[in-house]
């Protein structure tokens, strides 16, 4: 694998506004910026198949993964190191007008692979390759197309979803669910939206933090499930998350007792810190939380064998912790005033700088658009197959939580 190419992602939301899957690609810190060609597209068809793929042959993602294909591509034996039911190759409605390129994108939906065709705003009604496609990919969100779209009636005779793409602002993104499309995201999830208020900690939040601040300290065992007792719900979803993580720990977890027992004071803080983030009653928050989960999981992967075990764990709760601003509406350190946090997990959340900033910039970075990963990586010493790997572990752990 080239020193140069890392692997970025785009989320892919479903009208239900959660986080379906994700597109991933190459970027490459030598490139112009021009389309990968053939060999790089099915280097990263090779690669993801060999980090995703159980020992069954199943997929250790649970979603559904968009990867830029070409008739050469979709022709070679690499695509099928992939999961079918996870894999969609991204097609050219032209590429599909040579016959053994159509009857190939046949062959491979037989077998459960997906097909999307790019840029297919302007497919003639009753395209025979409807027939092939999974996937209707286009500018779906400006006014003038939705009322195209809604005379399509054969496109929802075929059965084949509309993603929307390169929306302009969260208008777009509105009337695009509102249709019952498919959106790959880009960061627009990042920005915040018009009119977005400020809120407080809810009243599951308030107990969590409280929570937190107690194993800090180490309290007893006893203290803290009365206070865990105020709200039977946290309850479920912490063992329901530390059970889906699959870390073999041999029994379930179904007790805070037992959660002690089994991990310890230090792992616990982290999963209270997952549960503190995903506690938020923000309507529009899924993809920002299950963006905090891949960046907690990733910077904690990152930071293994780099920092003691303890700070790896801290690497997690920064993570975690990153989007609570954009979840809450509030400046972060005005979040900050209300969580106590180490110094230097605070100073990462608000500056990127010390201990543990790098490496959240870094997991911020394979965000598509939102940094250079190789600077990043070069500073922290980290290979580029080291940082696509902990990419696609953190995907998929972070995808099997369940939120």
């Amino acid at each position: 694998m080239s020193d140069t190419r890392f692997i970025v992602r785009e989320p892919l939301l479903n009208p239900s506004k959660q986080i379906a899957g994700y597109e991933l690609s190459w970027h490459d810190n030598d490139a112009d910026g021009g389309m990968a060609g053939d060999d790089e597209l099915l280097e990263l068809l090779a690669f993801a198949g060999s980090q995703l793929q159980g020992e069954d042959a199943g997929s250790l993602f649970d979603g559904v993964l968009f990867f830029e294909a070409t008739p050469a591509v979709i022709a070679a034996d690499a695509v099928k190191a992939l999961p079918p039911k996870s894999t969609v190759l991204r097609l050219a409605a032209a590429d599909l007008s040579d016959a053994d390129t159509m009857m190939r994108a046949q062959e491979l939906r037989q077998l459960g692979y997906g097909i999307s065709l790019c840029n297919a705003e302007e497919l003639p009604f009753g395209s025979p390759l409807l027939s092939v496609a999974n996937y209707i990919e286009g500018q779906f969100g400006k006014e003038d197309a939705h009322a195209q779209i809604a005379a399509r009636t054969d496109l929802k005779a075929a059965g084949v979803k509309l993603v929307a793409r390169k929306l302009a602002d969260w208008h777009e993104y509105e009337r695009c669910v509102a249709s019952g499309m498919h959106v790959f995201i880009g960061n627009l999830y990042m920005t915040p939206r018009p009119m977005q208020e400020r809120k407080e900690l809810n009243s599951a939040q308030v107990i969590i933090v409280q929570l937190m601040e107690m194993v800090r300290q180490n309290a007893d065992v006893r203290q803290l499930e009365d206070v865990m007792k105020r709200d039977a719900g946290l309850s479920y979803k912490l063992f329901r998350y530390i059970n889906n993580a699959g870390f073999g720990l041999g029994a379930e977890i179904q007790s805070l007792r037992h959660a002690v027992t089994m991990l310890g004071y230090s792992p616990l803080y982290r999963w209270l810190a997952l549960l503190l983030a995903t506690a938020s009653t923000n309507s529009h928050g899924a993809v920002l939380m299950q963006t905090a989960i891949v960046r907690g999981r990733f910077a904690e992967l990152a930071g293994h064998g780099i920092l003691p075990k303890n700070e790896a764990e801290n690497l997690f709760v920064v993570g975690m912790f990153s989007l609570l601003d954009r979840l809450l509406g509030l400046p972060m350190a005005e979040v900050l005033g209300k969580i106590h946090l180490s110094d230097a997990v605070s100073q990462a959340l608000l500056t990127r700088d010390g201990m543990y900033g790098p490496f959240l910039a870094l997991a911020e970075a394979c965000e598509i658009g939102n940094g250079d990963i190789g600077a990043l990586a070069d500073s922290l010493f980290i290979s580029a197959r080291r940082v696509n790997e902990a990419h696609l572990e953190a995907l998929a752990w972070a995808q099997n939580i369940k939120l």
